[in-house]
């Protein structure tokens, strides 16, 4: 089990999806959860980073516990999932406050993944009730969705799955925002009648393979 928080860990860290002591995991083991520490480090995870609590009720572990625990029993309560991966992927972040209400990718392997993220908003949004209660009723129809601003909540049977929604949406967002970025260059280029900037010698030898 260890093995698996610190793979999943340090891949959602490397890969840019959260910061060095941001985001958080967890497994559900009947009416027990296993979930990360408060403040720990995803990418260097240790055994004592793992903190077992009860699925509804409190014990001594409970100050130990991730601020989002609130969320993680709301889904699990609610949902069929074993796994869930809370992470604050910076492209999706961004993406999330210049939509309206989803996220709906433009690549072929994000439409066929997702066809649209639910984008969700609340006043609080860090171990919020309201967040809590919202995750615990979208995540019976999605397997991600994205809180405004913050961060993404996926689920899955397994971390594995979990882990491959977040990094799926934000290479979404990335392929998105890089588009249109282009894009937007693209129509600036055109209408102060740029052109391409051609700067190679022989430059007909490239219409050739």
């Amino acid at each position: 089990m260890l093995k698996q928080f610190q793979k999943f860990g340090s891949d959602l860290f490397y890969r840019g999806l959260t910061s060095s002591h941001g985001g958080n995991m967890s497994i559900r083991m009947g009416d027990r959860i296993i979930i990360t520490r408060t403040g720990s480090m995803l990418a260097h995870l240790e055994e004592n980073d793992l903190i077992e609590i009860g699925l509804e009720e409190d014990d001594s572990n409970i100050m130990l516990a991730s601020s989002e625990l609130v969320v993680h029993r709301e889904i699990y309560l609610n949902t069929s999932a074993l796994a869930i991966v809370h992470v604050h992927p910076p492209f999706a972040v961004a993406l999330s406050m210049t939509v309206e209400d989803s996220i709906i990718p433009i690549d072929s392997e994000g439409s066929y993944l997702f066809r649209k993220v639910p984008v969700v908003q609340t006043e609080a949004t860090v171990g919020s009730k309201d967040v809590a209660k919202i995750a615990g009723e979208i995540l019976r129809e999605y397997k991600i969705f994205m809180l405004r601003g913050h961060g993404c909540f996926s689920i899955g049977p397994v971390l594995e799955e979990a882990f491959q929604w977040c990094s799926s949406l934000e290479e979404s967002s990335k392929i998105y925002h890089y588009t249109r970025t282009l894009q937007a260059a693209q129509a600036t280029i055109s209408e102060k009648g740029l052109g391409e900037l051609e700067y190679r010698k022989h430059t007909e030898d490239y219409d050739v393979w």
